[in-house]
């Protein structure tokens, strides 16, 4: 009998948010998917992997490139190839810009590029940061690419500012992975 659970893959990023993200393993995981949480090395730095692991029941991907998996596997082609969907949030302006220029530098960035399953990033940042010129063209780029934007939230921003860059709640999330997830 065929496995039908569907798999995405969290990319989580170095943003205050990623207190969101734990919820969203949750979440994801009542909707009887699996998750396969894909860490930035600047990510650990916030939140250790074991929150995810415990969260998500599975292992996490946080190392580099070039650490030694496992088991023989080359961890970004093999999580791209089983991915049904790349969901990362928190997605910073770092995040954003290294996808529009193809950069490869990490395991998430080369799992997004190895993988044909649809891409869904929901930011989040300093209303400065996503108000930038740069960073407007690079998500209106990945729009056009077929990337799909979860519009960031107004209101108070970790920073103590106010405005945009608010991570998606996890309800308007969760409404565009299915969406996603149907096509």
């Amino acid at each position: 009998m065929k496995n039908t659970q569907k798999n995405i893959i969290l990319g989580v990023t170095a943003s205050i948010a990623i207190y969101k993200a734990c919820d969203l393993v949750r979440q994801l995981k009542e909707c009887g998917w699996a998750v396969d949480v894909v860490m930035t090395q600047e990510a650990t730095e916030l939140i250790r992997p074991i929150v995810f692991q415990s969260l998500s029941g599975r292992k996490v991907y946080s190392g580099g490139l070039f650490d030694a998996p496992d088991a023989w596997e080359i961890e970004h082609v093999s999580l791209a190839a089983r991915a049904d969907l790349i969901l990362i949030a928190p997605a910073t302006a770092n995040v954003i810009a290294k996808l529009v220029g193809g950069i490869c530098d990490d395991l998430l960035s080369c799992a997004v590029i190895a993988s044909r399953a649809p891409v869904l990033i929901a930011p989040a940042m300093n209303v400065k940061m996503w108000n930038n010129a740069a960073t407007q063209t690079n998500v209106k780029i990945l729009k056009s690419r077929g990337v799909c934007i979860v519009e960031t939230g107004t209101g108070d921003l970790a920073c103590g500012y106010q405005g945009k860059g608010r991570m998606a709640s996890h309800e308007k999330i969760l409404s565009v992975v299915k969406a996603c997830l149907r096509k």
